[in-house]
């Protein structure tokens, strides 16, 4: 069984969650539910959860801010939270699982099922980048957690040369030589990535400006990169590319 709290200042959305976990996630079970950050942090230090339901906007101290209270985190988290521009790019920046308000069943049970096939706890890195991400909301991030084939992975954002669609997930080309697979796609990359020096070129790919050594001429062209390996650009990611790339 995975031992759980639920942290929420609206009681009605605990008692909603509540519900629904007992309908529908039958090995989660509930310790208690709490409606403000002092009782949760008591509850998480008393009853030592595998897993927590955190509320991201609570009144005096928020679900970012109670984390911040804990010297260590060994516990999973699913942050439960209303749409949330900054909010919801440094969770994703983190790779830490959240559920949209209002909450949908078949998410729930899809977060569940990942928190109880995942043999790993948030690691402080990723409460490290997800902190940064969200006192400095403006300040692009120099590394992201990212859900690989082998686990999870930190990657420096300038490592990376291009990302590349292969369906539900993407290529990272980086610098080493290397390719990670991850278990995001194209476009969702792409959001993280926009604060950066990055460009959709064409629908299977996404590049890294300052890594770009050439663009070769054609009816979109393609470009050659600083690994060697060329990219294709398609005719409607030309105009706005060039203009990237030329001064003035």
């Amino acid at each position: 069984m995975i031992r759980a709290i639920i942290i929420d200042d609206e009681p009605y959305c605990c008692e909603a969650l509540a519900t629904m976990l007992e309908d529908y996630c039958p090995e989660v079970e509930i310790l208690g539910t709490y409606h403000n950050s002092i009782d949760g942090l008591a509850a998480i230090r008393q009853k030592s959860p595998d897993l927590v339901f955190l509320d991201v906007e609570m009144p005096k101290m928020n679900g970012f801010d109670m984390l911040a209270q804990l010297p260590t985190v060994n516990f999973e988290i699913i942050f439960t939270t209303s749409y949330d521009q900054y909010a919801l790019k440094a969770i994703r920046f983190s790779a830490i699982d959240y559920l949209l308000k209002p909450v949908d069943q078949e998410e729930l049970v899809k977060a569940v099922q990942k928190v109880i096939q995942r043999s790993q706890k948030p690691i402080a890195q990723q409460l490290e980048i997800l902190l940064q991400k969200i006192h400095n909301p403006s300040t692009p991030i120099s590394k992201m957690a990212m859900p690989t084939m082998e686990g999870l992975q930190m990657i420096q954002v300038n490592q990376i040369i291009s990302c590349e669609s292969d369906s539900n997930y993407t290529i990272l080309h980086l610098k080493d030589k290397k390719r990670k697979v991850v278990s995001s796609t194209l476009k969702e990359i792409e959001e993280l990535l926009e604060e950066h020096s990055f460009l959709r070129v064409h629908r299977c790919y996404l590049v890294n400006l300052n890594e770009i050594e050439k663009y070769m001429k054609g009816e979109g062209g393609f470009l050659v990169m600083s690994d060697g390996s060329t990219v294709d650009v398609s005719r409607g990611k030309k105009e706005l590319l060039l203009k990237k790339l030329l001064p003035g």
